[in-house]
């Protein structure tokens, strides 16, 4: 290996199709010299994902007390149990221009800027925190940032304030939400594809050849950790060709025995479990190969009309949210069961000493604490301690402390990429604690 000699970025290619690759013991993968200090860049590179969901939370399960081993976790947060000791919660956070309209689409279009919204149906926000993540940070991979949705943006207005807000909390510049991917394909085709088209051949038969010949030349552990890799890509092409082969649409049941047009290919997959797996899916394959470091997943708009069939609950997101029930906590949990999903994909890719969950920042975040519109304090939780930059295993309470807003949050987290900004939002100041 000490004569095999290799760019910054290490990628198998094919016709059309570049594909980077994982993080390898043999081989400094991301630019470093054999034998180089670990502060040079041979270590793995950190990652930071956001997922949303809308209409908060159920009122009495989601909280958190003690520290470590030891967190008690509320009923919304049962699916990401097993990540206590890599887990920050962090309440009483909030925005302060979010309060302003208090409504559904004035609490999200700032989420993740602090920004100030424009009225009366213009559109106004601020550059959101993984976009500025993605326009440094992200230099460096394929693709600076990876934006996906299992809901359709609403273009509508809703007292006075866009829809949009609402379907959107990734902003690319404040008049500009960061277009939306929610076809698996499409987004499949972003981290593999030179050109998002549709092809005849897959992905990994395009670079099965330099595979074979790049694979003799490192470690047989290494051997083995490329094989596991090309069959998750497999598996994944595989999943998205069958995807909406089952005949169920999603979120109602058709009138007729089978639809009367067929259906597109490339489409949004015919069921939510699916679309939102497939999608996390995804998101991990995108870390796991360095195509980005930066994604976001907004499992369904903020005034959702979503409706879960696959749960046997049969009434709208939102209207669920007001309800306050057994089956709001059935879906609070669906969706978590995404988070934890992710983390647990994550946590089984070796990265030398540390996982890829070790190696990132996952937040899951909503835009009000429950479907009451309370948005005084925000449902935040963090997994993966950002490469060891992160303490986890902690709850930290800012209720009843001055600096409590999310942008504070914010600076603190840009930190860990290096990013260092003297403002964001409405905040100039970090949590010290984090």
């Amino acid at each position: 290996m000490k004569n095999h000699h290799l760019s910054r970025r290490t990628f198998l290619r094919g016709v059309g199709v570049t594909m980077a690759l994982p993080w390898m013991e043999s081989i400094p993968v991301w630019g470093a010299k054999a034998g180089a200090a670990a502060d040079s860049g041979s270590q793995a590179p950190i990652r930071f994902g956001v997922l949303f969901s809308g209409n908060g939370f159920h009122t009495k399960e989601w909280w958190a007390t003690e520290q470590g081993r030891q967190i008690e976790l509320g009923k919304v947060l049962a699916p990401i149990s097993d990540f206590r000791e890599k887990l920050l919660f962090v309440r009483g956070l909030y925005n302060e221009e979010a309060l302003k309209g208090n409504i559904h689409s004035s609490m999200t279009g700032n989420l993740l800027s602090g920004a100030p919204l424009a009225s009366g149906g213009a559109i106004r926000s601020g550059t959101s925190v993984d976009q500025i993540i993605a326009q440094q940070y992200g230099r460096s991979t394929k693709v600076p940032s990876l934006v996906l949705g299992c809901e359709r943006s609403n273009p509508g207005i809703h007292k006075d304030y866009s829809m949009l807000y609402s379907s959107h909390i990734s902003w690319s510049s404040p008049t500009a939400p960061t277009p939306l991917e929610l076809y698996p394909a499409l987004a499949f085709d972003q981290l593999f594809k030179d050109e998002v088209e549709r092809g005849d051949r897959s992905v990994l038969d395009s670079v099965l050849d330099e595979a074979q010949g790049f694979r003799r030349k490192i470690s047989s552990n290494d051997q083995l950790k490329l094989d596991e890799y090309l069959n998750s890509v497999r598996e994944v092409e595989q999943r998205i060709e069958g995807a909406g082969q089952k005949g169920e649409l999603q979120g109602w049941r058709p009138t007729l025995d089978g639809p009367n047009l067929p259906r597109p290919a490339d489409g949004i997959p015919q069921t939510l479990g699916e679309h939102m797996r497939l999608m996390c899916d995804i998101m991990v394959l995108a870390f796991q190969t360095d195509t980005t470091r930066v994604c976001t997943l907004k499992l369904n708009n903020d005034h959702s009309y979503l409706l879960f069939p696959h749960l046997d609950v049969h009434i709208g997101h939102h209207e669920l949210s007001h309800r306050n029930n057994d089956d709001w906590l059935k879906v609070n949990q669906f969706f978590l069961e995404q988070f934890g999903y992710i983390a647990r994909k994550l946590d089984a890719i070796q990265e030398g000493e540390q996982t890829a969950l070790d190696n990132s920042m996952l937040m899951y975040c909503s835009s009000m604490l429950t479907g009451s519109h309370i948005a005084t304090q925000l449902p935040v939780a963090i997994l993966g301690s950002a490469g060891g930059r992160l303490e986890t295993g902690r709850i930290l309470d800012y209720l009843e402390k001055p600096n409590r807003k999310m942008c504070s949050l914010y600076l603190s987290m840009l930190d860990k990429f290096g990013i260092h900004l003297e403002k964001l939002g409405d905040s100039d100041q970090r949590l010290a604690e984090v």
